[in-house]
């Protein structure tokens, strides 16, 4: 009898290593994921590498996004994305594209004045002048993506709760901008689910104002509602810090930062100085940290069950990191197959240091734990509830 015991005990150990219990994992670990898939995405135009990263995005947050509001955003994302190329591919064909060997095709000329010589309204339009321009649109859409992987995979009221008490306030701003994209979807679906509910049978741009208006109220309410929760919680309320030490934080802070932006500029472009880079770089850390703790000793904030970081959330974040690390070191060792040739075109290839770079952002799907769906809570309440009734 002990034997099955320890056997069951033991399969039971096992499963919860191979599949680990549903919770929420912590904001700043997707967020580490994300932009670490975003550096890689932004050292790179070849297309396949990025098709790569926004399939690892997409299937990452299939896997491990929840029901919450904030985790129906990415389809957006993927609009707002797909809309991103189609603006840069079309502007390289209002503003001339003819510069190229391969021309596609002639479109009317529209003369300018004098005073606005060196741009040209269409013309002819080259193959390597639409796909420069698809190349940039597809990179700065996979970054868009990214971003808004994260957003549908963190809960952003958690990420608030974990910021250090300095940028309290500045994060509170982030995090309502960030939720206004979630909170729109939501109550755009709200609405057209009402309209669905009563019948309605206009489509298109008739039933436009039928939805922007109910949806603009309804932001108008939460942001009232907002304001008043954070006025009755003390939201600013400064204590008794003299304006002096406020001022003292606010410059180290602000230029320890701008210090560190100067700093990675110096890092990732060669042309630059050696002392406009790890120097400044470091230096913006050391302020920044400074400022950082003096602000943090101003603010006094209580948190209830605070997250902690497990081997889920360092799984996630290394998976990021690493993705964004081997492909700064693709970049700096074979830059051929990040950069696709235009002049003269030329396929693009892509190589296993490449490609295996990107795949190490997928391993979340699998390792990361399964998020907490408000469905399954409500029927685990439900035993619960018979048993009292």
């Amino acid at each position: 009898m002990a034997t099955t015991s320890e056997q069951i005990r033991v399969l039971r150990m096992s499963s919860q290593l191979l599949s680990p219990l549903p919770r929420a994992v912590h904001p700043g670990a997707w967020w580490l994921w994300a932009l670490g898939l975003a550096t890689a995405a932004s050292r790179t135009t070849n297309p396949i590498l990025l098709g790569l990263i926004l399939t690892v995005c997409a299937y990452v947050v299939v896997r491990r996004r929840g029901d919450a509001p904030w985790a129906l955003a990415f389809r957006m994302y993927l609009l707002l994305g797909a809309f991103i190329v189609t603006a840069r591919v079309v502007f390289r064909v209002v503003f001339g594209g003819g510069q190229g060997d391969i021309i596609l095709f002639t479109l009317p000329q529209i003369p300018l004045p004098a005073w606005a010589a060196g741009i040209r309204l269409f013309g002819p339009v080259a193959a390597e002048q639409l796909l420069g321009g698809f190349y940039d649109g597809l990179r700065l859409a996979t970054m868009v993506v990214c971003v808004g992987a994260a957003n549908a995979l963190a809960n952003p009221k958690r990420m608030l709760k974990a910021l250090p008490g300095a940028l309290y306030e500045i994060g509170t701003s982030v995090v309502v901008t960030l939720s206004i994209a979630p909170q729109l979807i939501e109550s755009v679906q709200r609405v057209r689910r009402a309209r669905r509910l009563r019948a309605s049978r206009q489509k298109g741009m008739r039933a436009l104002r039928g939805i922007l208006i109910p949806v603009l109220e309804d932001a108008l309410n939460r942001s009232l509602a907002l304001a008043a929760a954070m006025a009755s919680r003390g939201y600013g309320n400064t204590g008794t810090i003299s304006a002096k030490a406020r001022l003292v934080t606010g410059t180290l802070v602000i230029g320890g930062l701008l210090g560190v932006c100067a700093g990675l500029y110096g890092v990732m472009d060669a042309s630059t100085p050696r002392y406009m880079g790890v120097p400044i770089l470091l230096a913006g850390l050391v302020i920044a940290t400074v400022g950082f703790i003096l602000g943090g000793r101003r603010v006094r904030r209580s948190r209830y069950r605070p997250d902690r970081w497990r081997l889920g959330e360092v799984v996630v974040a290394t998976a990021g990191i690493t993705a964004g690390a081997l492909m700064y070191v693709t970049a700096s060792v074979d830059p051929a197959d990040l950069y696709p040739s235009l002049n003269p075109l030329a396929w693009p290839r892509i190589s296993g240091l490449a490609a295996a770079s990107i795949l190490v952002g997928v391993l979340p799907a699998w390792l990361a734990p399964p998020p907490e769906l408000t469905a399954d809570l409500d029927a685990a309440t439900v035993p619960a509830k018979e048993k009292t009734a």
